[in-house]
């Protein structure tokens, strides 16, 4: 059987579509369509038998064969190229001229091919067997000429089901198979005009009117309001659809390949309506302009292992395009001669990226980095070059890094100086005392009441040692432990205090007054000269710790060491600096730091954190 030439063409345009939807065949049964070289095409259901001798390759594909305009429904359609020697043919040497008929006859040759396919549920296939004359003749002449193929394109209007799943193989022996999978029943009623073409696809209550705005397109549906209606937007047939929020579409994201789908939500078997709106008719021409400027190109100037310089480029846009890149001079370079150029088609080679958009990528080999780092895009429908489209000067750019790093070294070093400014200072105290210490931590704190019998005295000393429990430390007050002194004794409760210090880091903190300075100096006269001017000094309840504390920072003092342990403390609102001079305290207590409390209590608390 034979199709009217338009319809033979449209079996054609169904093999090179691409898969964004079925294609309508005005068909009610099988038909074969061949070329020239093969004549008196017949089709016919066959056995498999695996006897076939004609090299045959072929591709499957599904479409919709209609008997009327509201009866379609799934079809197979086999493109299938037959291998046919030119030297098979049965002589190729020239007759006499009465001899005409018969260089005819021997010029023309029976053959047939068979195509077979198989439910991946069934075990029985099912085989079409085409049979035709070859004309030799024709056949030698188009290998030639290179004019044509031998293409078979067969249509098979078997009853084939939604979603189902067929092998397609040729009637041969340990030929490898191919699997085809019919398009869903939701995709298949889900296209443009096909619902209301197949018989069991729901009619859709879903029409779009669109509605133009100043800066943005609403969408208008047409049928019952009462549905909840739920919509998308993609770019191509075959995109991702992107859901929408709102029933209005900015104008600057609309492209002419733009569709809209529409499903009533609270339905779960509901088919999706689809339109595409400007795919007959094109954008508006107030809507081309943005459309252009949603194309952008990236061109990145790269080098391979030998040396040589290859420019890539990468073309983004919200819909497939036809067109051309060309290899383009830097700005300010003349365009040479010899102009390189590489054609894009809107059918192969694009993916869509997580923004749904499309992009073709593409390269230039061997290009002069010094002259070509440029390209021009062409897109056919529009009568200009956009570009030129540049890659970015690497040498320029490396020392833009540079300079921008530096500045930001320079700046994040005076922001970490000026926020720990503190640390600082106390690393550098730490250094000038010794080496470095571990900084920023609150260790243990012993407190030492000054020998003074005054009530007034020891609860000024009671309130600053809770000042220091309330800033974090650990605080040891002599009056808190009168217990453990009465069991130890105070110079080995003092001893067991310094080897707390030992294990927690800290200082020992004496509060000094005029008692303590005057018990101070009697002390250093004692021990150097032997004498004792107040025997009223042990009878005081503090006056034996008071004794054995100065014993202990004299030994320390003899090893360097007392102002890293020891630190003296005046506590007094009314004095000013001038009394807290180092060349006014007893020799033995000179060179430990001193503090007047309440004006340098900030400082107090540093010296103790370190």
């Amino acid at each position: 059987m034979f199709f009217p030439k338009w319809t033979l063409w449209w079996i054609f345009s169904i093999l090179f579509s691409s898969v964004c939807g079925l294609e309508f065949i005005e068909s009610n049964s099988d038909a074969v369509f061949c070329p020239q070289a093969f004549t008196d095409c017949t089709i016919e259901d066959a056995i498999y038998n695996g006897e076939d001798t004609v090299d045959v390759s072929f591709e499957a594909s599904f479409s919709l064969c209609c008997k009327t305009k509201s009866d379609c429904g799934l079809c197979l359609v086999v493109e299938s190229e037959v291998s046919i020697p030119v030297d098979n043919e049965v002589d190729k040497e020239s007759h006499s001229g009465t001899d005409e008929e018969e260089d005819e006859y021997t010029r023309n040759e029976k053959s047939s091919m068979t195509v077979c396919y198989q439910h991946v549920a069934s075990n029985l296939p099912t085989c079409k067997k085409v049979e035709f004359t070859v004309n030799y003749t024709t056949l030698e002449l188009n290998y030639t000429t290179h004019q044509s193929t031998n293409k078979i394109s067969i249509v098979i209007t078997d009853v084939f089901h939604f979603s189902s799943q067929i092998d397609v193989y040729p009637n041969k022996l340990n030929f490898q198979r191919q699997r085809l999978v019919a398009p869903s029943k939701e995709d298949a009623c889900s296209q443009e005009l096909q619902p209301q073409n197949i018989p069991m696809c729901p009619v859709s209550a879903f029409k779009f009117n669109p509605i133009y705005k100043e800066d943005y397109i609403e969408l208008q549906i047409v049928g019952n309001t009462e549905i909840h209606t739920s919509m998308c937007t993609k770019y191509e047939k075959n995109g991702h659809c992107r859901r929408l929020t709102q029933t209005t579409i900015p104008l600057y994201s609309v492209a002419h390949c733009m569709c809209i789908q529409a499903w009533d939500e609270s339905d779960e078997i509901s088919i999706r309506s689809q339109i595409c709106p400007f795919e007959r008719t094109g954008l508006p021409s107030h809507l081309q302009n943005p459309t252009w400027k949603n194309v952008s190109v990236n061109v990145r100037l790269t080098q391979l292992n030998d040396g040589s310089a290859v420019l890539l480029w990468n073309l983004t846009a919200p819909c497939r395009l036809d067109g051309e890149v060309s290899l383009h001079g830097k700005p300010g370079i003349p365009k040479g001669g010899n102009e390189r150029k590489q054609r894009f088609a809107a059918v192969s080679q694009w993916k869509q990226n997580s923004e749904d958009l499309w992009e073709r990528q593409g390269a230039f080999q061997n290009v002069d980095e010094r002259i070509s780092q440029c390209v021009m895009v062409k897109i056919n429908g529009t009568h200009q070059e956009f570009g030129p489209f540049c890659a970015v000067d690497n040498g320029r750019w490396h020392w833009t890094l540079l300079v921008v790093g530096i500045m930001l070294l320079v700046c994040l070093t005076t922001l970490m100086i000026y926020f720990l400014r503190d640390y600082v200072k106390k690393w550098v105290w730490s250094w000038r005392h010794g080496g470095f210490v571990k900084i920023g931590r609150k260790g243990h704190v012993v407190l030492l009441s000054p020998p003074d019998v005054d009530n007034a005295v020891s609860e000024m000393v009671c309130q600053l040692g809770s000042k220091l429990c309330c800033q974090g430390f650990s605080v040891s007050v002599d009056q808190w432990c009168r217990r453990d002194q009465c069991t130890m004794g105070p110079l080995p409760w003092l001893y067991s205090q310094l080897q707390k210090l030992d294990n927690m880091g800290g200082r020992v903190v004496l509060v000094i007054t005029q008692k303590a300075l005057q018990k101070t100096e009697e002390w250093t006269l004692l021990n150097n000269d032997g004498e004792v001017r107040d025997p009223q000094l042990i009878r005081s309840p503090y006056s034996d710790l008071f004794t054995a504390l100065l014993f202990i920072i004299y030994a320390h003092k003899k090893l360097g060491r007392a102002a890293q342990r020891f630190v003296l403390v005046k506590v007094d609102s009314h004095q000013t600096q001038s009394h807290i001079r180092d060349s006014r305290l007893p020799e033995l207590l000179q060179g430990l730091p001193l503090f007047l409390l309440p004006s340098q209590a900030q400082s107090f608390t540093a010296e103790l954190t370190v």
